[in-house]
């Protein structure tokens, strides 16, 4: 299987995902699919998230399991942070409620409001 491409490799606009089909039965759904944030972390982001959860966020536990020093367990956890659209160190979304934001998030996964529209709105907060 291949990662899930989220940018067009023509226009590099955002590509939705319009269908599935289950590997067992061939049954295909199709319609506008959200594919979540953790979808754009590469297979070794989402090992060390898994490893991240499973240590419960300890980064001693996290230096020990991959031998690595604490600079280079908080890059990459630095680099995971940014791969779902976040910033280091900031709060989220700049002046923006919680529950503002979770608003603008759940009008995005009802079809409310494109990704775009979404992003402007968390970025101007």
């Amino acid at each position: 299987m291949y990662p899930i491409p989220h940018e067009c490799p023509v226009c590099h606009g955002e590509l939705n995902i319009t269908r599935l089909v289950c590997r067992e039965c061939d049954t295909v759904i199709e319609g506008r699919f959200l594919a979540g944030p953790f979808s754009r972390l590469s297979e070794e982001q989402l090992n060390f998230v898994e490893a991240f959860v499973r240590n419960e966020g300890k980064i001693t536990r996290m230096e020990a399991e991959f031998g690595l020093s604490y600079p280079t367990i908080r890059s990459r956890l630095h680099a995971v942070i940014r791969a779902l659209g976040y910033e280091p160190g900031k709060e989220s979304a700049a002046g923006l409620t919680e529950e503002e934001r979770r608003k603008i998030l759940e009008d995005l996964d009802s079809g409310k409001i494109t990704s775009e529209e979404a992003m402007k709105m968390l970025e101007e907060g």
